[in-house]
């Protein structure tokens, strides 16, 4: 069994084989959303603060932080908005940048066992990241893709992953901090992209032993009603063998997704993770009537 295992100052995540799915929440990216960008970049980081709560509230084990804004100081924003969401809420954190010199000033001020959102199997981002993983003692994202761009060749992907984790190796980065992303392309794009996903996490599972995670609206990108998409791509993919993705615990979709996939695949015993955030309350009143109901039927039975 492998297990990746990531903190805050005081909560420890595990992603592992068996374990319930990590949701690592991906809202707190100003990416696509001018607003959270401009109030970012103006210091304002109010709605961080709100996004972090909610997406905890709503089951995210862990939450993505990015702060790619263009022509923003991103190291400086990005270590700010880490110290904030640290104040606020206690999940662990995965640093998210293509900006080295910003990954090194986020780790520098968290607190815990990071995740470094990522690596590629370029060389310039091997040499450059890896590094700093292993001296801030963090795990790291590898990115299935290299110089030669993204293959849509799983095999491909599958070599450009195992090539990654022996370079980490090679760093003191043991295969357990790695945590292969198999990069889901978009299904309306691309009609096997949901095959060639499930069948390159089951040979990460099974051939190199490592945990996986994703953008999982990739899966989605472009085509309508995309929750269905991304909820019934999770479930799917949990079943092939992924432990972890980042994505939008706020939508319920994905939510009852996730949670019933755990269910099923043995990760929730009982139940009871599903049970005690979906069974309903009784109504007011029903257990009183519940008890005179036992005790009427005592009383005719007697």
């Amino acid at each position: 069994m492998t297990d990746t295992i990531l903190s805050s100052a005081t909560k420890e995540v595990v992603i592992g084989f068996g374990r319930p799915f990590v949701m690592i929440g991906e809202r707190i990216n100003p990416t696509g959303r001018k607003i959270l960008a401009e109030e970012m970049a103006a210091g304002d980081f109010s709605r961080v603060e709100r996004d972090a709560l909610a997406q905890v509230e709503a089951g995210a084990q862990m939450l993505d932080v990015n702060a790619g804004i263009p022509l923003a100081d991103e190291p400086a924003i990005l270590a700010k908005t880490i110290q904030l969401v640290q104040s606020v809420t206690d999940v662990p954190l995965s640093i998210d940048s293509s900006i080295v010199a910003a990954l090194e000033a986020g780790l520098r001020v968290y607190k815990g066992k990071a995740l470094v959102n990522s690596v590629t199997g370029e060389e310039e981002r091997l040499e450059a990241v890896l590094p700093l993983v292993k001296k801030h003692g963090a795990a790291v994202v590898a990115v299935s893709n290299d110089e030669t761009g993204i293959s849509e060749d799983p095999d491909v992907r599958f070599a450009i992953a195992k090539k990654i984790i022996e370079r980490a190796a090679d760093h003191g980065i043991p295969a357990a901090d790695v945590v292969v992303d198999p990069l889901v392309m978009p299904l309306g794009a691309i009609n096997q992209a949901g095959v060639h996903a499930f069948r390159l996490i089951r040979r990460l599972r099974e051939e190199l032993k490592v945990n996986t995670t994703c953008g999982a609206s990739n899966i989605s990108f472009g085509l309508p009603a995309r929750g269905g998409i991304n909820a019934a791509f999770l479930a799917m993919a949990i079943g092939a063998g992924m432990t972890s993705a980042i994505t939008n615990p706020c939508h319920d979709e994905v939510l009852r997704a996730v949670m019933a996939a755990d269910a099923l695949m043995g990760a929730d015993p009982s139940c009871m993770r599903y049970l005690r955030r979906f069974r309903e309350a009784p109504p007011a009143g029903a257990e009183g009537e519940a008890a005179r109901s036992r005790r009427e039927g005592r009383r005719r039975r007697g």
